[in-house]
């Protein structure tokens, strides 16, 4: 395996070995196919059933209870995903696996119908479990003994993760809303298909890396971009191991049928009519009985657990639950961006623009495109001339799908400036995201670094605050809209000031909180910990499809701002309670930074 490290060191582009570029662009059209399906996909669903583009017409309800349980799906598979690849497929084979079934979703979608649909979502959310968490795991192979550049390769990685992100959802959603829907998905099927293609053909390169099931569990943390590179933290007394009780295997197993069946029996009893837990238990619905009942098996499984470890060890499980929790509420927010603001976008923002401010905004949008497209294919070039002799046909792949990116980008300016009048896609808000990401990265990560770094509550504190501050702008904006409005034309700097607040927000929180899980769990349980974590961030992607379905019936019995004020006040609230326990949190830490 050293040999296979030192070979890939040998041919670097930018500092970093070629491999870890032909993973970049890997993950890059994997993201294009993700996030250009996800953005539209709300859309589609509550498009009217009649017009030039007809949707499905579903209520904005219907919509993220779909939305929300797909959401939280995608985090819950990667943990047996990643199972997989280490005991059976090795990482490079489950990835091949998981963009495969990926793009046999992409195709079904592209058929708009129930069924055809149905098994798109499933597809994706199974090929997503092989492919998310075992690129990073090759890239944790490729620098073995090279930890000083890990950070680096994870900085380029999540600017492939971002540039994906960007033009998928500016790309598939402009083709889904002016050619038809059918377009958008198709789109992303096919970058889905050559970025396989890509990858498969470049497997020589890699040597044996990927090639064969570890024989030691380890987890890679992607999101680690920001901090030092994580270490065990080595107890001064021996710890008593904790293995897994009959009672603890029980519970464990109650807890996620119980999850799993309210997330899968929601949408059913909305969409389709037929609920599982048709009962009332005290006044309370049965679904609301199965998730409350899952929900205290599982706390009183973590709690039983966690007593029985040292004090040191427990004060750091206390201390993650509670990161966990605060992740819950900002991923419950957060995740508005691709449901109810979307929605806002459509149907209560100004986007139709004429004269001077049409041809501004399309030259704003022209330099969003083609300016990063050309960093990103002088990268390739860059690829290209140190790699060709090695894997000539997966560089010719990758050159042709690039072709018909910037294809697909010349029909989009050319379509947009032939136009007298413009109106903004209600999907192209959802590129601001990676936009500010990719900008306000560099800097987010000097703070890290400098002597102002905040404490992990307060950073934390600093994350809610700023996103629950982005829904406040929405609230300022969204005043004059009259209860019960249907539609109304905010001007569109709300949105992007929003956007740009909540961008910030998760650059204090989501880059860092499996970095800090990393530093405080003992090697051994990391494995179960960062389960843990992906059922926090699952449990708050549900949440936000089921309080953004909410929007309609709010802005009915009160108004848009309303809706928006309670993720104003959420956030805020809970951020000033994690500064609030800073000190309570780092006794917790034990000197963990």
């Amino acid at each position: 395996m050293n040999t296979d490290v030192e070979n890939l060191f040998k041919d670097k582009v930018i500092g970093h070995p070629a491999g870890l570029f032909v993973i970049f662009f890997t993950e890059m059209w994997e993201r294009f196919s993700f996030y250009g399906m996800r953005i539209l996909l709300v859309i589609f669903l509550t498009a009217p059933l009649f017009g030039e583009n007809p949707g499905w017409g579903w209520s904005s309800e219907n919509a993220l209870s779909l939305i929300g349980t797909y959401g939280s799906l995608l985090y819950l598979t990667p943990i047996v995903g990643g199972w997989i690849a280490d005991k059976f497929t090795g990482y490079r084979v489950a990835v091949v696996i998981g963009c495969f079934i990926m793009m046999l979703g992409h195709v079904s979608m592209v058929f708009e119908t129930q069924w055809s649909l149905y098994l798109g979502l499933a597809l994706l959310i199974i090929g997503t479990g092989f492919f998310k968490p075992n690129m990073t795991s090759m890239i944790s192979e490729m620098y073995k003994g090279k930890e000083s550049k890990k950070d680096g390769a994870y900085t380029i990685y999540y600017m492939g993760v971002n540039a994906g992100a960007f033009f998928g959802m500016m790309l598939c959603g402009y083709l889904a809303e002016n050619v038809g829907w059918s377009y958008g998905f198709g789109l992303a099927g096919i970058f889905m298909l050559l970025g396989l293609i890509q990858f498969w053909l470049a497997k020589d390169l890699f040597g044996e890396i990927g090639g064969k099931p570890s024989k030691v569990y380890e987890v890679e943390l992607p999101q680690n971009i920001n901090e030092e590179s994580p270490v065990v933290q080595e107890e001064n007394v021996p710890e008593k191991l904790n293995p897994f009780t009959t009672v603890d295997k029980v519970l464990m197993t109650l807890a996620a049928i119980g999850g799993l069946s309210y997330l899968l029996n929601d949408p059913i009893s909305k969409i389709g009519g037929y609920n599982l837990f048709d009962f009332q238990l005290g006044g309370i619905s049965g679904p609301y009985v199965v998730v409350l009942l899952s929900l205290v098996l599982f706390l009183f499984l973590i709690t039983t657990r966690t007593i029985r470890y040292s004090s040191v060890v427990r004060d750091k499980i206390i201390a993650v639950s509670i990161f966990g929790l605060f992740t819950v509420v900002f991923f419950a927010a957060f995740e508005q961006a691709l449901g109810s603001m979307t929605l806002f976008a459509r149907d209560f923002t100004q986007r139709s623009l004429t004269g001077n401010s049409a041809m501004i905004f399309k030259i704003i949008d022209l330099i969003l495109t083609v300016v990063p497209l050309a960093i990103i294919t002088w990268v390739l070039y860059l690829l290209f001339k140190k790699t060709y002799s090695k894997i000539p046909y997966s560089n010719i792949v990758l050159a042709l799908t690039f072709a018909f990116l910037w294809y697909v980008v010349f029909y989009k300016v050319n379509a947009e400036f032939s136009k007298e009048t413009t109106e903004v896609g209600a999907s192209w808000f959802g590129i601001l995201n990676s936009f500010f990401i990719i900008t306000l990265a560099p800097l987010f990560s000097k703070w890290w670094e400098s002597k102002y770094n905040p404490s992990a509550a307060m950073k934390y504190g600093i994350g809610l605050i700023l996103l629950g501050a982005g829904f406040g702008i929405l609230v300022f904006g969204t005043l004059g809209i009259p209860q019960g409005a249907k539609t109304a034309s905010v001007s569109m700097i709300f949105l992007i000031l929003a956007y740009l607040f909540h961008t910030m927000g998760e650059l204090c929180i989501s880059p860092v909180g499996l970095s800090y899980l990393s530093k405080l769990v003992p090697g051994r349980m990391i494995g179960f910990m960062f389960g843990i974590w992906y059922l926090a961030i699952a449990i708050g992607q549900k949440a936000a499809g089921t309080m953004g379905g909410m929007i309609d019936k709010i802005t009915e019995q009160y108004s848009l701002s309303t809706f928006f004020l309670i993720f104003t006040l959420l956030p805020i609230g809970i951020g000033v309670l994690s500064m609030a326990l800073n000190k309570v949190l780092k006794k917790l830490m034990h000197g963990v930074k």
